[in-house]
């Protein structure tokens, strides 16, 4: 999906919903009469803020459970007021917000026989994961890559964000795969 031709309303819901947040401490509800029916399909994706380029907050949905541009109100309120490693945004942090809106692909099941064939099949710089087991769950979307280059280093640190020893495996650990569509000021 090409979600590219609607940046500027992704972008403009997001930042409106962190503007009405510092006024009434809840997410802007998004009227739908004019949405494109392309936003208002269910959808799945991660807000992520930055200042200067340093992480200031990022939260997001790894499922399509409603309306996307719903779910971009509502990630964008939380990435900014919700995310536990980050006071809330202050009226002074506004201005200086970079929005990333991250939409999802649906992720798939990936199989594999061990952690060598599941390394083996791991794209750099295209995949998102998530992996489970014992009832923990992380989540590393395809941005990550930038700061974990190589495919062992990010598998080690998606475990610990799980909750998971670095070196943890388990034929019972589940992996999924998915993509994502950036949309940002610098995208086109």
């Amino acid at each position: 999906m090409n979600y590219q031709s609607h940046k500027k309303i992704i972008l403009e819901t997001a930042r409106n919903s962190i503007e009405h947040g510092l006024q009434h401490q809840y997410a802007m509800e998004v009227p739908h009469q004019d949405i494109p029916d392309l936003l208002l399909n269910p959808g799945a994706c991660f807000v992520t803020l930055e200042i200067a380029g340093q992480l200031r907050g990022c939260i997001g949905s790894i499922e399509a459970y409603r309306p996307l541009i719903d779910d971009i109100s509502a990630n964008a309120y939380a990435s900014a007021f919700s995310d536990p490693r980050f006071n809330p945004v202050s009226e002074q942090e506004l201005q200086q917000l970079d929005i990333h809106v991250s939409i999802l692909t649906p992720a798939t099941a990936m199989e594999f026989k061990d952690e060598q064939d599941l390394i083996a099949q791991i794209q750099p710089g295209i995949d998102g994961l998530i992996i489970e087991d014992q009832g923990r769950r992380g989540t590393f979307l395809p941005s990550v890559w930038e700061s974990l280059p190589d495919v062992e280093s990010f598998l080690k640190h998606l475990k610990l964000k799980a909750g998971l020893p670095e070196d943890y495996w388990s034929d019972s650990l589940t992996v999924h795969r998915y993509g994502t569509e950036m949309i940002d000021n610098s995208s086109s």
